[in-house]
């Protein structure tokens, strides 16, 4: 079964999951503001990414400019700001078995499915 990692609030992750809904398959919605990733998880969905933590961090946001642009951080320590400000990760988050992929642009979706 698939997972969507989610954030009602933003507009691609709600067409990722509209998309999700249309294809018929089975899948689970986790909204990770609310359920956010433990440290394995994240490190278990960037291997499955084939990313590295930097690449899925959103640098725009306003608590990364903030907070770390300006740190030399490495892996570890970007993988536990994430699980700290969930905010920070892309999304939505498509993650099937052994494999995963970001729903942005939104034919990444349609490509994964």
């Amino acid at each position: 079964m698939m997972t969507i990692y989610h954030n009602t609030r933003c507009k691609k992750s709600r067409e990722g999951l509209e998309m999700l809904e249309n294809s018929g398959k089975e899948f689970r919605v986790r909204e990770d503001l609310k359920e956010p990733l433990s440290e394995k998880e994240l490190s278990d969905l960037l291997e499955k990414l084939t990313m590295t933590p930097i690449q899925l961090i959103r640098t725009k946001e306003s608590i990364w400019k903030e907070k770390f642009q300006d740190k030399d951080l490495n892996d570890q320590e970007l993988i536990n700001i994430m699980t700290k400000y969930p905010k920070l990760i892309e999304r939505p988050i498509i993650e099937g078995k052994t494999a995963a992929v970001i729903g942005r642009p939104l034919v990444n979706i349609e490509k994964f499915l």
